[in-house]
């Protein structure tokens, strides 16, 4: 079905640059980005699927069972995202916030054209019907011309950043939530604000590459489909699959970076024995057990990790992994929408959580907090979630990025707020230059 090149590049770092220049020529386009941080579940340091031979696009209504069939007909490498409000389509849930970026709630593609990165080696992987078309790109991926011409389209623009929720009503909305808490109606819940722009003309790609600079995170993401784009610098891996293991790392906990040496270690340091953050975790923990518990095999499901922290560039985090075994014929599609959305974008119990979230926050969350990522031919996948993230509606001239943080019944409103603004610094300081 698919024919195999491989080539080794000199200056990887300049071909990844050149490669994703000449690939905003089509309408659908999917870049992954490890940055070569050193993880343990890593298959590949970069992928890049472009080009729509076939392609799915729905909104929540019996989505996963239309991605189900179309995963099993194409058997094939799709690439795509779920948006957070596929939530709809598993419980009795519903979104009726404010959306300025109107994003299909499903969208994935089978690429004509894949490329695959793992040190100075690309594997290029071509449909049958375009194979005689790989030459010809290598030649215009690596011409000099097409290199500057990604960067030459620079749009001079004064954002103004707005709030979707001002302070004074955040901390209404936190205490609501703290309300719901002693009540005993959920134990933690993930609380969003969006920061937008509107009449906006930015570049995707120059702007990806100046976010992902200032993050170099393991799960980076570019997507373009059609008009709309993803420009994404998380730090978080949702869910993977590779054979019959299943590997969820959710992140609960967040400090900030020093530039000081001894002052970062303390930072660190703090996060680690933090009880607030530790039971953030903990509790999330238990949600994404409880999750994989639904298709694992009995007694396979173990928390390898308990709240380690990840150093990135902007910020030190908590992670913890938790991994179970699936038997062979489980579909894969059916192991995401058991432990969609993802516990640490909801919170506990997960239903009471996402009603009491959907009652507070004032923007639909659509791609923000869903998952980017692929089905291999084999069955195997790996999905991120969209953090950290930049997302824009190129025809409605939308800009719009958000942040959130879990509220449990220690949070303070204050440092909960202040907390979304460490978050949100890399995409404010990359929008306002």
């Amino acid at each position: 079905m698919r024919t195999t090149e491989i080539f080794k590049v000199e200056n990887t770092d300049a071909f990844k640059h050149q490669i994703l220049v000449w690939a905003q020529q089509f309408d659908d386009v999917v870049w992954l980005d490890s940055n070569n941080y050193s993880q343990n579940y890593s298959n590949y340091d970069a992928i890049l699927a472009v080009d729509a031979f076939t392609s799915i696009q729905t909104d929540f209504y019996d989505a996963f069972e239309k991605l189900n069939e179309y995963q099993t007909t194409v058997n094939d490498w799709i690439f795509g995202y779920l948006t957070y409000d596929l939530k709809n389509d598993i419980e009795a849930l519903n979104s009726n916030n404010f959306d300025g970026l109107a994003f299909p709630d499903l969208y994935f593609f089978q690429p004509k054209k894949l490329f695959f990165f793992k040190g100075n080696q690309v594997e290029a992987q071509y449909l049958k019907g375009v194979k005689d078309e790989w030459k010809d790109d290598l030649r215009a991926i690596q011409n000099e011309n097409t290199c500057h011409l990604g960067r030459s389209q620079k749009v001079s623009n004064n954002i103004k950043i707005k709030l979707r929720i001002h302070k004074d009503e955040y901390f209404d909305k936190i205490n609501s939530m703290l309300a719901s808490i002693h009540r005993g109606d959920i134990y933690e819940a993930n609380f969003c604000q969006e920061f937008y722009a509107e009449d906006t003309l930015i570049n995707p790609l120059d702007t990806y590459i100046k976010l992902n600079a200032i993050s170099n995170p393991p799960f980076a993401t570019f997507l373009k489909c059609n008009d709309k784009y993803l420009l994404s610098a998380s730090p978080e891996r949702y869910l993977k699959k590779k054979g019959d293991t299943i590997i969820s790392q959710p992140i609960k906990g967040t400090a900030k970076r020093s530039e000081n040496f001894k002052e970062d270690e303390q930072l660190k340091n703090d996060l680690l024995t933090d009880e607030k953050e530790r039971s953030e975790n903990i509790m999330i923990v238990d949600l994404v057990r409880n999750d994989l518990s639904k298709t694992a095999i009995k007694g396979s499901v173990k928390v390898e990790e308990l709240c380690q922290i990840y150093t990135f560039d902007q910020v030190h985090q908590m992670i913890s992994t938790v991994t179970s075994k699936v038997e062979e014929h489980t579909h894969p599609v059916d192991i995401i929408k058991s432990t969609f959305p993802m516990g640490s974008m909801t919170g506990a119990p997960k239903i009471s959580a996402m009603k009491i979230i959907e009652d507070l926050e004032e923007t639909k969350r659509g791609l923000y907090s869903g998952a980017v990522g692929y089905f291999s031919p084999t069955s195997d996948f790996d999905f991120n979630v969209v953090i950290r993230s930049i997302l824009y509606n190129q025809t409605k001239k939308y800009v719009s990025y958000s942040v959130g943080g879990a509220i449990t019944s220690k949070s303070k409103p204050l440092n909960e707020y202040e907390e979304c603004l460490v978050k949100a610094k890399a995409m404010r300081t990359v929008l306002e230059h």
